[in-house]
């Protein structure tokens, strides 16, 4: 294992934070950014809880950001948002100097019914485009093993297109654990014609049963020698921590021979992981 790009050219990486909701880890992440701006990112991303729960935050943590000399880009989420809503937040993103956004459809808080004048990310998309024209660099999420709504992968390309078509300038996916269907993905959208970048969206594996509970609830097939192995190591954090690395690691190796634009890091507050693996990939 332990496999390194043979590719002389630097792959570039880009990070993705979720808004703290202490001060503590305010701090925490804080010192999290600073040691991973060794990797030079393009840009870093911040979420955006369900319905917009984490707005504040959210535009508080970008805020920040900018303001430490780097690119920032906010999600932005539309679910149950008006018109006017959308309008008045992206005004105040362009006045704080944001320059890309992470366009989601976003969840529906808990006992919340579909409201608002938004439906789906494309929907979005269209919108920005018509409010603001070229200012944002949008993302669009994409889903190499299927959005766990889709009926079908046919149904999943053509939600994915639709967002292209609507005026989305790259994606980021779903983590996933398996080389191949990010690689089957990317091919089924060149072969329609979209032409847009889709950056492979990793996730260090930082814990076993979190790992194995959040990949469930979202969709994200953990292959079955992974989850076996895994669940071997019980609570030998050691264990996994090593196993962790060596198959990130490999995925990112491969991903990379395969001509991958860029990578995405899942970071969750965290720097650790992701410096091993970037150092061990000769990303730092």
């Amino acid at each position: 294992m332990n496999s390194t790009p043979t590719s002389t050219r630097r792959t570039p990486v880009s990070l993705e934070f979720f808004p703290p909701k202490t001060d503590a880890g305010a701090d925490k992440q804080r010192q999290a950014r600073a040691d991973l701006y060794a990797l030079q990112p393009e840009f870093c991303s911040v979420t955006y809880g369900a319905g917009g729960s984490t707005q504040e935050g959210t535009f508080r943590n970008v805020a920040e950001i900018l303001a430490e000399g780097q690119q920032a880009a906010s999600h932005f989420s539309c679910i149950g948002a008006t018109h006017e809503k959308v309008r008045t937040e992206l005004q105040q993103l362009k006045a704080m100097g944001v320059q890309r956004l992470v366009a989601l459809r976003g969840d529906l808080p808990s006992g919340y019914g579909l409201g608002g004048q938004f439906h789906y990310a494309s929907d979005l998309v269209a919108f920005i485009r018509a409010e603001t024209g070229d200012h944002f660099h949008i993302e669009v999420a994409a889903y190499p093993e299927m959005h766990p709504q889709a009926h079908s992968p046919k149904q999943d390309l053509q939600a994915f297109a639709s967002k292209v078509h609507a005026g989305a300038n790259s994606a980021i996916t779903q983590y996933f654990f398996n080389a191949d269907a990010y690689l089957r993905f990317r091919d089924e959208a060149q072969a329609l014609g979209l032409a847009i970048p889709i950056v492979p969206g990793i996730m260090p594996i930082m814990g076993s049963s979190q790992l194995l509970r959040f990949s469930d609830a979202c969709g994200a097939e953990v292959p079955r020698w992974m989850r076996t192995r895994l669940q071997s190591f019980g609570d030998d954090s050691a264990s996994i921590r090593a196993f962790g690395l060596d198959t990130i690691t490999d995925l990112c190796a491969r991903l990379i021979r395969e001509g991958v634009p860029s990578l995405h890091f899942y970071t969750m507050n965290q720097s650790p992981l992701v410096l091993e693996i970037s150092k061990r990939l000769n990303l730092v």
